[in-house]
């Protein structure tokens, strides 16, 4: 009999407005994965009552990833993942459950779409407060180091960018 396959974390990051949600969800949907919304987290701790969430949003998100993964579940993560913190928190979860980790950078390589998407959009989750464009532009987001997949939104559209992810789950190393 053979060992049953290796569990996927399937990390999303890129900043408000670079299309992170609607490839993830997509993604999730096509693999039939666990889907992980930071923002959906976070608002749901806010609803009850939290009222600083900092770090504590990525941390439900995290036992909650590691817990699929050592039931052998694929998940699909969408967050901006701004700091090296919290994508080594995501690397230790892929190492302490076996799990394979392909970390997604999306970008929106045309700063007039990504603005307008930004400004443009409605927010999805009940009492989430979308952010502004001076906020997308002034927020921390510490430079990539190592291996990851980068993909720009205003170059393809979703279901194109969805087939990219599909073949670099299959793929040990990620085109550019």
């Amino acid at each position: 009999m053979a060992p049953p396959p290796r569990p996927r974390l399937v990390v999303f990051s890129g900043l408000p407005g670079t299309g992170k949600t609607t490839v993830s969800r997509s993604l999730a949907a096509r693999l039939g994965a666990v889907y992980l919304r930071i923002d959906a987290i976070e608002q749901a701790m806010k609803a009850a009552g939290a009222e600083k969430i900092g770090p504590a949003g990525y941390a439900a998100a995290n036992a909650m990833a590691e817990a699929n993964l050592r039931h052998g579940l694929t998940v699909v993560v969408d967050c901006v993942n701004p700091v090296r913190e919290s994508r080594t928190a995501w690397r230790g979860i892929a190492d302490r459950t076996g799990a394979h980790l392909i970390d997604i950078l999306l970008i929106c390589g045309d700063p007039a779409e990504h603005r307008r998407r930004v400004e443009t959009r409605t927010a999805d989750i009940a009492g989430h407060v979308l952010p502004s464009w001076d906020d997308v532009i002034r927020r921390e987001f510490a430079p990539w180091e190592g291996e990851h997949l980068r993909l720009d939104t205003a170059a393809a559209p979703p279901e194109e960018l969805v087939e990219r992810c599909v073949a670099a789950l299959g793929s040990t190393t990620f085109p550019s």
